[in-house]
C-alpha cells in the first residue's frame, strides 16, 4: 500500500484492452479485400480494429468514412426513431415509449459511428445498444397491470431483472469479443418479444381488453415488421455469403448505380422499417392492455402508421 489512507488498485489485468491496432482481431487482420488501395496508410480512423468488416470497400471515397453505404443508410434509422419519439411526445405517451424510441434513434448512430470507423470501440457502441433496446421492449411486454405507475405495476421488478442481464452481457461480450454470441443474444430476444406478443393476442385474460378490431390491427402492424425484418435479415446473409460476386457486379455496373447492390445497407433499412413497424404495434398493443383501447387509435401519414390519442384524457 502507498499509505494507510489509500486502497491498492484492483488488479484488472485478466481484462482485455479496448483495442490494440498492433494485434487486431482475426476479423480485421483479414481486412476487407475489397479495400481501396491508400487505405492502410490513409485511413483517418486507423487500422481496422472491430471483429467484423463487411462486404462494401472500404475507405473508397473518403478517408473519413470507412464505408460509406454502410453510414449513411443509417439515416433511415435515425429519422424513423425521430418521428416515433415526436409522435410520442405529441400525443403524451407514457414516457416508457418515448425512451424506446431514444434508444432505437441510439442503435442507429451507433451504427453510423462504426461503420464510419470499423473501431472496436464503435462496434460497441452499435452492437450494445441493439441489445440494450431489444432486452427493454421485451420486458415492456411482459408489465400487464393496468396503469403505469411504478407502485401499481411490475415495471420495477422487470427493470432490474432485464438490467442485471444486460450488465452480465455487456461485461462477457467485452472478455469474450466473438459477434456470433452478440447475434444468438439478440436473436433470442427477438424470439421472445415475438413469442410474447403472440402469447398476449391469444391470452383469454388479456383478449378481453382487446376487441377483435385492435387484434386484426396490432397482428398486422406486428406481422409487417416482423416480415420486413426477416428480408433484411435474409439479405444480410446473402450479401455474406456471395460477397465476391456481389463485388465483381458492383465493379461492372459502377457507381452510383453499384450502391443498389450493397446489401448491409438494405439490411439497415429493411431492419429501421421493420423494428419501426413492430414498435408501433407494440405499443398499441400495451396502450390497450394497460389503458384502454379507446383511448387510442392508428393513424397513416403517407403509408407510416402512428399512435393518436382518441380523446382528451390524459394516461397517467
Amino acid at each position: 500500500m502507498a499509505g494507510d489512507s489509500q486502497l491498492d488498485a484492483p488488479d484488472l489485468s485478466f481484462l482485455p484492452p479496448l483495442s490494440s491496432p498492433a494485434d487486431p482481431p482475426f476479423a480485421a487482420m483479414s481486412f476487407n479485400a475489397t479495400a481501396h488501395a491508400f487505405t492502410a496508410s490513409q485511413a483517418f480512423w486507423g487500422p481496422v480494429t472491430a471483429t467484423l468488416d463487411w462486404c462494401e470497400a472500404n475507405y473508397q471515397f473518403s478517408r473519413y468514412i470507412a464505408e460509406a453505404a454502410n453510414t449513411f443508410s443509417n439515416i433511415v434509422t435515425v429519422g424513423l426513431a425521430i418521428y416515433g419519439a415526436a409522435q410520442s411526445v405529441r400525443e403524451k405517451l407514457p414516457p416508457r415509449y418515448l425512451i424506446g424510441y431514444l434508444g432505437f434513434a441510439l442503435v442507429g448512430i451507433g451504427s453510423f459511428i462504426f461503420h464510419a470507423t470499423l473501431t472496436f470501440e464503435a462496434q460497441l457502441m452499435d452492437e450494445l445498444p441493439m441489445i440494450y433496446v431489444a432486452s427493454y421492449c421485451c420486458a415492456m411486454l411482459f408489465d400487464t397491470a393496468r396503469g403505469f405507475e411504478l407502485r401499481k405495476s411490475n415495471a420495477l421488478p422487470l427493470g432490474i431483472v432485464f438490467a442485471s442481464l444486460n450488465c452480465l452481457f455487456t461485461l462477457s461480450y467485452y472478455i469474450w469479443r466473438n459477434p456470433v454470441y452478440h447475434q444468438v443474444v439478440f436473436g433470442i430476444l427477438l424470439f421472445t418479444s415475438i413469442s410474447r406478443t403472440i402469447h398476449l393476442l391469444r391470452n383469454g385474460e388479456i383478449a378481453k381488453r382487446l376487441p377483435e378490431t385492435q387484434r386484426s390491427s396490432i397482428t398486422r402492424l406486428f406481422s409487417s415488421g416482423a416480415t420486413t425484418f426477416a428480408v433484411g435479415f435474409l439479405v444480410w446473409n446473402l450479401d455474406n455469403i456471395f460477397c465476391s460476386s456481389i463485388t465483381q457486379w458492383k465493379q461492372s455496373i459502377g457507381w452510383p448505380a453499384a450502391f443498389l447492390l450493397e446489401g448491409h445497407s438494405w439490411w439497415h433499412i429493411l431492419t429501421a422499417i421493420g423494428t419501426y413497424l413492430m414498435l408501433i404495434g407494440n405499443s398499441y398493443l400495451t396502450l390497450c392492455i394497460k389503458d384502454h383501447h379507446l383511448n387510442f387509435i392508428i393513424h397513416k401519414t403517407l403509408g407510416l402508421p402512428r399512435i393518436v390519442r382518441a380523446g382528451k384524457t390524459k394516461t397517467q
